[in-house]
């Protein structure tokens, strides 16, 4: 048998591997087939180049696989794509030429944006400075991979009847392309992507002019860069070269061939034939491995199956005729299996109903792989966010996948240290950012013992968030003091609370250092050298170890060399840079992974090959991607430049896709919604959806696979095994002795309507604590006021000032400031505290008219009989205006009153049950007042700054308070009945603010809204 010689004598020396094939196997296999008798090193004198470094590494395993033992020498194999420095053929030395050395990427990015800002847009924000280095990064790479003769000459592209935009974007790049290579010259480097395209470029025309002697072979690059294409054509031209493309299509129709178009996934290999002046027809198929014959059947006819699915649009209106064709080629070869229904053998596509369906699916199916011993599997997906979801779930098996993504820095230890360090400069007192920055694991702060931040969340970061370090002092101070007489706060909480302190105080000097560069805004190097020394303060210098913390380092060192030219930036602008920065920085940490399993984007899934191919995020705008919108050129401007459509990037995608989909066991995922939005699937499934569709046979009916059990069990995961298990409604009944015997009328008013609620707080002792940072603005107003028309009273007890309104403005100032009300909120309060003072001191006039002795905030308690033992009921009333004949009872509120119904109805017994303790027992130096006025007095200074709503008067103040204190003592002793439940919202309807503490506790939602009647006892 004759040797594979992949160097005839007779041109054009360009073959195929078609894209059903294992590429890098039967690359490997034609080699050593080449190799022949030949001794081992022969090979080691012949140079291979490959699209990239992972192709590269793959075919070196490839090659020992398929030598079976054989020793062979390895060739010089090299990546096109990426250039590795001084190496054969790549070298520059070897080129003949002294290039300069690229600039490091970050460096281009900051020196780039200094650039605009110094010479172009002085005061532009850093971060817009950025981006804008971003998007012109892009265009002059764009330039130097095309090789645009003269890029300058953008600045005359946008003619005067073109928007005003277009015409400003083209004179804005006119001078940026001039400005940057003198910049990149008096640094003594050049763009990383011009130093490529014209190595490229060299190697190209100086093998077409001194071929190479050697062997070389180009195997799995398109050429979509010009000089790669012709870096290709020169090897295809020497003596011993030859070119192997991946997936050229050669059963497609030549009319289909000849309007392939920049989205179709054949686009970049016509491009490249084209430019070489080769004819399709003139590409020979490559040497075949060893493959069984029924897969090899099935394979060609997948890829002749997608190939068909994917032509041109304007070729399909024949893909009945096409498809009778195929099947009458395949009949007159003696083959009796259907083609269509061949090629969809080993492919599925399963429909997932989200992103986390989809990523247990997909996790399942790899973890399935294993229990095949030596079988593989590969992800391949375009979407990080779902690799990242499956690399996670494969982690609960313990289980690591070759991850060829990495992580973004935001989302590694020390990124996110950095992050909250950023945000600690720009917010020293947000709640959020001190607690996650406290529980960061790298934190080495002495200060910072699990003790004193547990103290300081508990006692000072809960609850509205300080806007002084004074106030964190000081709300730690108010937590070492008893909360009644005769209560003793222990020592370890004193001691607990004194760490808290000296951990606030800690945190109060290093924001204080942190932000001394800023006043209001700081040179941004400047910034970065705070950041960094608050970083190393918190965490030590050690924090710059490991992958993460190198990565960070090098971010921070360019942010001080590239920023000072940048301008000044304020805190709030640098936490937002910085966590743009950690967001689009990508960190490779490598480590021992699973040798089976791989998670590829599709870049990087080029030339792969696994047992199992899953092919995810096939939804428009994810895979494909939308096209790119270019801010600086429209699509003439780029036309006239040379620059290619965005379309190009569709078809280099298409490609990645067939390649991946022609592999035996192919599963192609979609998901039905994204974002918690409907999505759409790709137009490649639908493609291929429509041409089987059409493709039944006469007395066949042909259907994609969509059976997935993976899927039904992960869905089986979550449902539940038989019928609905919810929690019925609750109804404790603890032990008499356990159930309280004093009340507030407040708690009295909850009992009424959420028994459940007495039992969490009183019995179970539970109390809800608050978010960190949550917003209380309108109790601390409520609270405010109180304290306000207080302080008038008591400072006024008879007779009012002259100046009353101002004075009582004065006080609500002083109180809103004191409860925690800043500048910003106050010029919203000022306006409605004059209105308050105004309507105020109208009330407190004619209230003293009448002659009253005003009693503020003072206590009274009621205690009776009861069949268990004896009862109390206490209540603290905002103000008691005794008169000759008897009491009026007011209560200030800044939010609604109960109504009428309520009050009466015995579901809102505050008042009344005040009234009825001063019937009975009177305050402490009185006898038993009559109650003759039960009033709530709202207060809010809008349109209508305040009214009066008095729920009962005279005789009818005493009945409603006789009737609540009859109602308690019914209430009092049913409870004292051991089997009397303490029920979960016994009255929804009067829930009001009294809901929420516990429902989460009863469950309330799962047994009155989904369990409905059912649910409930």
């Amino acid at each position: 048998m004759t040797a594979f010689d992949p160097f005839p004598h007779t041109a054009p020396r360009w073959f195929a591997i078609p894209a059903h094939r294992p590429f890098l196997d039967d690359l490997a296999a034609g080699v050593l087939d080449w190799l022949g008798d030949r001794p081992p090193e022969a090979l080691s004198d012949a140079v291979i180049l490959l699209p990239n470094r992972r192709a590269a590494r793959a075919f070196g395993a490839a090659l020992a696989t398929q030598a079976q033992g054989r020793p062979v020498l390895l060739p010089q194999v090299r990546p096109l794509g990426d250039l590795e420095e001084d190496e054969p053929p790549f070298g520059p030395g070897e080129l003949g030429l002294d290039l300069p050395p690229a600039i490091a990427p970050l460096t281009r990015r900051f020196e780039m944006a200094r650039m605009i800002v110094e010479d172009f847009l002085p005061g532009h924000p850093p971060l817009r400075a950025l981006e804008l280095a971003d998007s012109l990064g892009r265009f002059l790479d764009s330039c130097h991979i095309e090789e645009v003769e003269a890029p300058e000459r953008v600045a005359t592209l946008a003619p005067e009847d073109l928007a005003e935009h277009w015409q400003a974007s083209a004179e804005f790049l006119g001078l940026a392309v001039e400005a940057w290579p003198r910049r990149l010259e008096a640094m003594g480097l050049v763009d990383s992507s011009w130093r490529r395209t014209r190595l490229l470029r060299l190697l190209a025309r100086r093998w077409a002019e001194a071929p190479p002697t050697g062997p070389v072979i180009a195997a799995g690059s398109t050429g979509t860069v010009k000089a790669a294409a012709d870096v290709l054509r020169a090897v295809a031209n020497a003596p011993q070269g030859c070119v192997v493309l991946p997936g050229l299509d050669h059963d497609l129709a030549e009319d289909a061939w000849a309007a392939v178009d920049e989205p179709h996934p054949q686009g970049a290999l016509k491009r490249l034939l084209d430019r070489a002046e080769v004819e399709r027809a003139a590409v020979r198929p490559w040497f075949r491995g060893v493959v069984a014959v029924a897969e090899e059947a099935s394979g060609q006819a997948r890829a002749r199956l997608l190939n068909e699915a994917l032509r041109p649009a304007d070729a399909t209106a024949d893909w009945r005729t096409e498809i009778a064709r195929i099947r009458a080629e395949t009949a007159a070869r003696g083959q009796s299996a259907d083609p269509v229904a061949l090629g969809l053998q080993g492919l599925s596509v399963v429909a997932c109903r989200a992103e986390e369906e989809a990523a247990q699916t997909i996790a399942l199916l790899m973890r399935e792989t294993l229990e095949t011993p030596g079988r593989t599997c590969a992800l391949v997906t375009p979407d990080l966010a779902l690799g990242r979801r499956v690399a996670a779930r494969l982690e609960r098996w313990g289980i690591v996948a070759d991850s060829s993504s990495g992580a973004t820095l935001e989302r590694m230890p020390v990124g996110t240290l950095v992050d909250l360090a950023a945000r600690f400069v720009a917010d020293p007192l947000n709640p959020q950012t001190l607690l996650g920055l406290l529980k960061t694991p790298a934190i080495t702060l002495p200060e910072a013992t699990m003790i004193a931040v547990r103290a300081l969340e508990t006692s000072a970061l809960r609850g509205p968030a300080p806007r002084r370090w004074t106030r964190i002092a000081e709300r730690l101070d108010r937590s070492g003091q008893p909360r009644r007489d005769g209560d003793v706060v222990s020592e370890s909480a004193k001691s607990a609370l004194a760490e808290a302190a000296a951990l606030a105080e800690r945190l109060r000097v290093l924001s204080e250092t942190a932000r001394a560069p800023f006043s209001p805004e700081a040179p941004l190097d400047q910034a970065a050298r705070a950041l960094t020394a608050l970083i190393e303060s918190l965490a030590g210098a050690d924090v710059w170890s490991g992958p993460d913390g190198e990565a960070a380092a090098a971010l921070l060192s360019q942010l001080i060399e590239g920023g000072a030219s940048l301008g000044p930036i304020d805190p709030e602008a640098f936490a937002e840079l910085i966590h743009a920065l950690l967001r689009e920085t990508t960190v490779r940490t490598g480590g021992a992974t699973h040798p089976s399993l791989r998670i590829l984007g599709a870049i990087e899934a080029r030339l792969a090959r696994a047992d199992r191919m899953i092919l995810a995020g096939l939804e428009e705008t994810v895979w494909p991607a939308a096209a790119p919108t270019d801010p600086f050129l429209s699509r003439p401007m780029r036309q006239t430049l040379g620059l290619p459509p965005p379309e190009r990037r569709v078809g280099q995608t298409a490609q990645d896709f067939v390649q991946a989909a022609s592999n035996p066991e192919a599963i192609l995922i979609h998901r039905e919604r994204l974002g918690g939005q409907p999505a759409v699937q790709s137009r490649w499934l639908w493609r291929l959806q429509m041409l089987t569709g059409g493709a039944h046979g006469e007395h066949t009916r042909i259907k994609i696979d969509r059976s997935c059990p993976a899927v039904d069990l992960v869905r089986a995961l979550d449902a539940p095994t038989g019928p609905a298990r919810l929690a019925r409604r609750p109804a404790p009944r603890p032990p008499v002795e356990r159930r309280p015997r004093q009340l507030p009328v407040t708690g009295v008013e909850r009992w009424v309507r959420d028994p459940y609620s007495i039992h969490a707080r009183y019995i179970l002792g539970l109390r809800e604590m608050d978010r960190p940072g949550q917003s209380a603005e309108a109790m601390a107003r409520g609270s405010a006021i109180h304290k306000a028309v207080e302080r008038l009273t008591l400072s006024w007890p008879d007779v009012l000032p002259d100046d009353c309104e101002a004075q009582l403005t004065a006080l609500l100032h002083e109180e809103l400031t004191a409860h925690g009300f800043e500048d910003a909120a106050m010029a919203r309060e000022t306006p409605l505290a004059r209105n308050c003072a105004r309507w105020l001191t109208g009330f407190e006039t004619r209230r003293r008219a009448r002659g009253i002795e005003i009693r503020v905030e003072e206590e009274v308690a009621l205690t009776f009989a009861a069949p268990v033992g004896p009862f109390t009921v206490t209540a603290k009333a905002d103000r008691i205006e005794l008169s000759a004949t008897g009491a009026a009872i007011l209560d200030f509120k800044t939010g609604a009153a109960p109504t009428a119904k309520q009050v009466k109805a015995g579901f809102a017994p505050q008042l009344t049950l005040t009234g009825a303790i001063l019937a009975e027992a009177g305050l402490k130096d009185t006898g038993p007042v009559t109650p003759e006025e039960l009033t709530y007095v709202r207060v809010v200074g809008r349109k209508v700054a305040g009214e009066v709503a008095t729920r009962g008067e005279g005789a009818e103040a005493e009945a409603l308070s006789e009737a609540a204190l009859a109602g308690l003592k019914a209430r009092v002793a049913r409870f004292d009945d051991p089997m009397t439940p303490y029920l979960s919202w016994v009255a929804p309807q009067f829930m009001g603010t009294f809901g929420g503490n516990y429902d989460r506790l009863a469950r309330v939602w799962e047994w009155s809204v989904i369990g409905g009647e059912e649910g409930a006892e």
